[in-house]
C-alpha cells in the first residue's frame, strides 16, 4: 500500500505544481500556448501508446471502445456544465482543462494502482510521460482561470483537489485489484482516452492555437515525440 501512496503522489503532484508555477509569474500568452501545445502532444502519445495499447492487450476492443465512448460522453456533459456556469468569464477555457485532468487522472491512476497490486511494477517512462502531460495542462488551466478573475486561493484549492482525488484513485486501484477484471482495466483506460480526446479537440488545442499561433504545431509534435519516446523506451 505504501508503494501505491508514493507513486500516486508522484503522478498527481505535477497537477498542483503546475498551478503553483502559474501563480509565481505571469506567463506571456505565446509561452502559454507553446506549453499547452507541448502538453497536448504528450497527451496524444499517452493515448496512443499507453491507454489504447494497454487497453487492447488487457481486455480486447469491446470494453476499450465502450470505455472510450463513456469517457467522451462524460467529458462532453461535464464540459457543457462548466461552460454554462463560466460563459461570461474571459478565462472559461481553464475550467474544461481541469475537468479533463480529473476525468483522465482518475481512471489512469486507478489502472496504475491495479498494476502495482498485480506485481507489474511501475515504468519510470510512464511516470515521466504523465508528468510531461500533466504539468503543462495545469499551468495552462491555472493561468486561464487567473486571467478570468478567479482568486489565487481558489485556483490552488481547485488543483490541489484534483491532485488529491487522482492520488486517491491510485490507492483505490491498489485496494480493488483482486476484485476487478482485465476487461474493467481496459474500460478504465478507454474512459481516460475518450475524455482526453474530446478535451484535446474542444479545449486544449484550440486554446494553444489562439495563444501560440504558428508555433503550436511544432510544440505539439515535440511533446508527442518526447512522450512517445519515453513510452516506447520504457
Amino acid at each position: 500500500m505504501s508503494e501505491a501512496i508514493l507513486w500516486g503522489a508522484v503522478a498527481a503532484a505535477p497537477l498542483f505544481v503546475g498551478a503553483v508555477l502559474a501563480l509565481l509569474r505571469t506567463w506571456p500568452p505565446k509561452w502559454l500556448g507553446i506549453v499547452l501545445g507541448f502538453g497536448a502532444g504528450a497527451l496524444m502519445a499517452s493515448i496512443a501508446f499507453e491507454l489504447w495499447e494497454e487497453g487492447l492487450q488487457l481486455g480486447g476492443p469491446i470494453p476499450l471502445v465502450v470505455g472510450v465512448a463513456a469517457g467522451a460522453l462524460c467529458y462532453y456533459i461535464a464540459d457543457r456544465i462548466v461552460e454554462s456556469r463560466a460563459s461570461a468569464k474571459k478565462g472559461a477555457a481553464g475550467g474544461p482543462l481541469a475537468v479533463g485532468a480529473l476525468l483522465d487522472g482518475i481512471p489512469e491512476q486507478l489502472v496504475l494502482g491495479i498494476g502495482l497490486a498485480s506485481g507489474e511494477g511501475v515504468s519510470t517512462a510512464l511516470v515521466i510521460a504523465i508528468v510531461v502531460s500533466n504539468l503543462p495542462e495545469s499551468i495552462g488551466s491555472a493561468a486561464d482561470l487567473l486571467e478570468g478573475g478567479m482568486k489565487r486561493s481558489r485556483v490552488l484549492s481547485l488543483w490541489a483537489g484534483v491532485a488529491v482525488v487522482c492520488a486517491i484513485a491510485t490507492i483505490a486501484g491498489y485496494a480493488l485489484a483482486d476484485a476487478v477484471s482485465p476487461e474493467f482495466r481496459a474500460g478504465a483506460s478507454g474512459f481516460a482516452a475518450g475524455a482526453l480526446l474530446v478535451m484535446l479537440v474542444d479545449s486544449m488545442v484550440p486554446d494553444a492555437q489562439s495563444k501560440a499561433k504558428e508555433s503550436t504545431g511544432l510544440a505539439t509534435v515535440l511533446g508527442f515525440a518526447l512522450a512517445a519516446g519515453l513510452s516506447l523506451g520504457g
